[in-house]
């Protein structure tokens, strides 16, 4: 029989955390600020107090370091997770990301793992200044070696911080900022699913909308607004973006016949740009309608008193799948 226990995003990464801690030695935890403070979100509070100075530590403010460091021990054995303060601050360390740790097991002709995880709250909806509201998911989607994953509830932050720390490939664990207060049950004793497979979280038969980490609230939100109107929409929480688990959205497809597809980052050349180019050549003879889109706006990310005009919300969603059904 399993175990529940009621818990907010960021305590769930917490309790993830400690789990992977407790099983294994190796695993260590560092970052700006993750020690003594737990981080600016939180999400390593009371880690170091538990596993001491040898297992969880302060780094200076130089992401290029943190993820060298990261590499270094990943060589010697170890499987070091550790904290992007900030998505914006994730820029400094791109070319150890996609130039060395990415590359590395290919190099060595799979010789050399290299079981890193890279946190990195991302996302906006927290009236934050520039640099601290970014979707950086597809720079890293786009580079082979790296495996990308996003929870957008509690359950899966528990397990999938677990998995991604017990995976031998390198993780960039993409952590919904805006949902890290959103509480729901937690199942302490059974995964949901392998790390990879996308979840349908809410069955329809009239278009399925696909969406992931913050936007997936968002998207339930759409639906329940639909089926009061009498829409039937088919929720899908993607929950890996690389890989992408294309048999669970296929089959979503070819029942209902539309796709439209949410996110925070902008469309162009996004997660999304490549989604809907695969239903479009594997489901064309299926569809009713043109994929359809919605995502932030192509410009920089704005200013606090402007995000909400940025950030997707229901209505607009909404207002694509009305698109959709037109056709």
């Amino acid at each position: 029989m399993s175990s529940y226990k009621d818990m907010a995003i960021s305590k769930a990464l917490n309790a993830g955390l400690q789990q992977a801690m407790m099983k294994n030695e190796k695993v260590l935890m560092f970052g700006e600020d993750v020690a003594e403070l737990g981080g600016v979100f939180r999400v390593t509070e009371g880690l170091y107090k538990e596993f001491g100075q040898s297992r969880i530590f302060n780094t200076p403010i130089a992401e290029s370091g943190i993820v060298g460091t990261a590499i270094g021990l990943a060589m010697r054995g170890y499987r070091p997770v550790v904290e992007i303060q900030f998505d914006g601050f994730v820029f400094p360390a791109f070319n150890q990301i996609t130039s060395q740790l990415a590359k590395l097991t290919y190099r060595s002709e799979g010789s050399m793992q290299m079981p890193v995880v890279i946190r990195i709250p991302y996302g906006g909806g927290i009236g934050a200044v520039e640099h601290h509201s970014e979707s950086p998911e597809a720079y890293f989607a786009h580079t082979p070696g790296l495996r990308v994953v996003t929870p957008s509830n509690p359950n899966d932050a528990y397990w999938m911080m677990q998995q991604a720390i017990e995976s031998s490939d390198p993780v960039i664990m993409l952590e919904p900022k805006r949902r890290y207060w959103q509480k729901g049950p937690v199942n302490l004793d059974t995964a949901p699913m392998p790390l990879h497979n996308a979840r349908v979280m809410l069955e329809g038969t009239q278009v399925t909308l696909l969406a992931y980490g913050p936007m997936v609230t968002a998207a339930l939100q759409a639906a329940e607004i639909g089926a009061e109107e009498g829409v039937s929409i088919e929720v899908i929480d993607l929950r890996s973006l690389s890989p992408i688990d294309y048999p669970t959205i296929m089959a979503s497809v070819k029942k209902t016949s539309r796709a439209v597809i949410v996110h925070e980052a902008p469309t162009n050349v996004s997660l999304s740009s490549e989604i809907a180019a695969r239903i479009s050549n594997e489901a064309f003879y299926n569809l009713e309608a043109p994929v359809i889109r919605v995502g932030g706006f192509d410009t920089p990310y704005p200013p606090a008193k402007l995000e909400e005009a940025f950030l997707p919300d229901a209505d607009r969603i909404l207002e694509a799948i009305d698109r959709s059904l037109a056709y």
